[in-house]
């Protein structure tokens, strides 16, 4: 595979630089009067364009003016020497767009399905010279109080082609926005010369960066779940720690099979990568690798609190049981007495006694009022 823009930036001489005034040098490297008078618009004529932004670079520097895709690509090619490549970023395009850009970009039609589907999982392939990176993106959702139907983790996907003067972005959800990661890395004219590679850098590092900030802020979530459910009277409502568990399932589907790749990536026998960005690429790896363990603890926390909300259900039940064996057993009492007397015997104890009514009445209350607090000091009660 063809790998001169990052052999330079590795090992080679560094490249002068004579001209100070961007547009003048632009015209002199890459365009001819006739390129430029007939340079096409950004994007086809659609009101429905997923085309957000297409820029050429040349040894790290963004150059002027909007750029059609397939001119981008052929100005990128024909200063090779120069570092140059093309940054082309597409927000859930149609399928006719992805279509003509793959024609032009050489792309594989089994990756630009999985572009334009977006419900792939993290994975890397390679096809022929162009290598493709899927990423699952999340972003954490406030809300006030969690509920039965409360949205925590927000996903999307953002799939890169790579190849050896351009790299591709194709984005799905407002999850990951990439405007932010492109004007952050155009300001690293060092990093931005390694070429496309970069870019892919740039975008895994936001991405895992916004798996940190979800996985602190559901710490947060779990912290008042336990909170609520360890409270004293607590009522707390066993659809809620469902309703967090399967958001927390949604966040492992999304950071957990992105470990591969990674890995892949950061390989010493991968030549695809340049070696100066392999190292970042295992910064981003020691990143991944602490939100993985996060969300493992998080699962096995999350598991205990379930068990235990569904221990104080069980406890729950048996006092209640408990209650109401003691009120029966209270209640017998009078039932017993009652029905001897409502058998209408002629020889039964004190029926022509005068008293013999309230008597028998204050014997059935005093036995209650004795099991009640017998129930009581025993914990029925």
């Amino acid at each position: 595979m063809a790998d001169d823009g990052v052999t330079r930036a590795d090992g080679g001489r560094p490249l002068s630089r004579t001209w100070t005034d961007p547009v003048r040098r632009v015209m002199t490297r890459m365009l001819s009067p006739a390129d430029a008078a007939n340079r096409r618009p950004l994007a086809p004529s659609s009101e429905h364009s997923g085309i957000v932004d297409c820029a050429v670079y040349i040894e790290g520097e963004r150059q002027p003016g909007e750029w059609h895709y397939a001119e981008a690509l052929a100005a990128a090619r024909r200063e090779r020497q120069r570092h140059a490549f093309v940054w082309l970023g597409l927000h859930e395009p149609s399928e006719a767009e992805m279509a003509d850009i793959a024609e032009t970009y050489g792309l594989h039609e089994l990756a630009v399905e999985d572009a334009v589907k977006g419900e792939q999982r993290p994975k890397l392939e390679q096809f022929g010279e162009v290598s493709s990176l899927v990423l699952r993106t999340a972003r954490y959702v406030g809300h006030g109080e969690l509920t039965e139907t409360s949205e925590v983790v927000e996903t999307g996907q953002v799939m890169l082609f790579i190849g050896p003067a351009f790299v591709i972005t194709v984005r799905h959800g407002d999850a990951s926005k990439l405007s932010p990661v492109r004007a952050d890395l155009e300001s690293k004219r060092e990093l931005l010369e390694q070429g496309p590679w970069a870019v892919a850098y740039a975008v895994t590092d936001r991405v895992v960066d916004l798996y940190v900030e979800v996985a602190d802020h559901v710490e947060g979530d779990l912290d008042a779940l336990e909170a609520e459910v360890f409270a004293r009277n607590s009522h707390g409502r066993i659809q809620r720690i469902y309703q967090m568990k399967r958001e927390l399932v949604e966040f492992k589907r999304a950071v957990l099979p992105l470990q591969r790749p990674l890995q892949t990536l950061t390989a010493q026998v991968n030549r695809e990568v340049p070696k100066e960005i392999r190292r970042y690429f295992r910064d981003v790896q020691d990143h991944l690798t602490r939100t993985v363990e996060q969300i493992n603890s998080y699962d096995d926390l999350l598991n205990s609190v379930l068990q235990a909300r569904l221990a104080q259900v069980t406890v729950d039940q048996n006092n209640d049981m408990r209650k109401i064996a003691a009120w029966a057993g209270i209640a017998a009492v009078w039932t017993a007495i009652a029905g001897i007397y409502g058998m209408n015997f002629k020889h039964m104890p004190e029926l022509d006694w005068t008293y013999g009514y309230p008597v028998v009445l204050a014997v059935m209350l005093t036995i209650s009022l004795a099991l009640y607090r017998l129930f009581r000091r025993s914990g029925w009660l």
